[in-house]
């Protein structure tokens, strides 16, 4: 286990994390072992906790869970940043009570990075879109349509529920507000995500569904397999044309060439038509 997190315990009790370096220069995916020890020394004493974050980021899914344990860390946790939290790292300092920076001190947050390895054919032009269906300013519709015309299949995921829900912005209990004050209530339109996975020749499925993973795979599944078809069909397709052009040749043969005064050619016989085998009564 490679350890990139150092506890000390300071004269008035309270606890320091200090966080240096790269998030788990190994991912925590399909780890226990690794969140768990973690786990255990946040859990192993009580009180207020201080967070020193100087990392350029690292696994997303470290990131993720040591966000969720701070999160639900019953004392405060005061994150200070002196150096830099970044990419992975960012996701971590959005757990802290109180978030302090040094005035010299660097703050980097990015959209998700992820690769793909292949051609078009094997990244089988497929995109998944989790979303709660609310359109402010875009063109969700018409972009999805376009995506599809360029055949990329967006399949939907269904986020939240039609009743709605409040938008939490911390660990203080409070929510989002609109510019009147009045507190941002999400809904799921499902009508609105239903519209983008038919525009994107895909499927829709309610995220709050336990069966809501195995249809996507399924679904993609299905897709996978009619491309290999496809690619299968197309393949032998190609072939036809060589022996139509083969068949033809033999045909031309057979008429431009009846004798046979060719030897080797004397002993084929192609249509049916037996070749002329010579003797004493029509040698010339």
């Amino acid at each position: 286990m490679n350890k990139f997190w150092n506890w000390a315990r300071n004269s008035d009790e309270s606890r320091t994390l200090y966080l240096d370096g790269a998030i788990a220069e190994e991912s925590w995916f399909d780890d226990d072992i690794t969140p768990a020890a973690f786990k255990a020394e946040l859990l192993s004493g009580d009180g207020d906790i201080t967070v020193w974050i100087n990392s350029p980021g690292g696994d997303c899914v470290a990131a993720s869970q040591i966000y969720s344990m701070l999160m639900d860390y019953k004392g405060n946790v005061t994150v200070k940043i002196d150096g830099i939290a970044a990419s992975a790292a960012s996701v971590i300092a959005m757990a802290g009570t109180e978030v302090l920076m040094s005035p010299t001190s660097l703050l980097m947050i990015h959209n998700p990075l992820t690769v793909a390895i292949g051609n078009s054919e094997e990244m089988q032009k497929a995109i998944i879109v989790i979303t709660d269906g609310e359109n402010f300013e875009d063109d969700a519709v018409g972009a999805t349509k376009l995506a599809a015309e360029h055949g990329i299949q967006v399949d939907v995921i269904g986020l939240g529920s039609a009743k709605g829900a409040l938008i939490p912005t911390g660990r203080d209990g409070q929510f989002m507000r609109d510019d009147s004050g009045n507190p941002v209530t999400t809904r799921l339109n499902e009508e609105m995500a239903q519209e983008i996975a038919r525009a994107g020749n895909g499927i829709y499925v309610q995220g709050a569904s336990s069966s809501a993973l195995s249809d996507l795979e399924t679904h993609l599944d299905q897709l996978a397999k009619s491309q290999i078809q496809k690619v299968s069909y197309a393949a032998s397709a190609e072939q036809f044309p060589v022996f139509g052009w083969l068949a033809l040749l033999l045909v031309i043969i057979d008429i431009i060439i009846p004798d046979r005064k060719i030897g080797w050619l004397k002993q084929y016989t192609f249509f049916g038509q037996k070749p002329l085998t010579p003797n004493k009564d029509n040698k010339r």
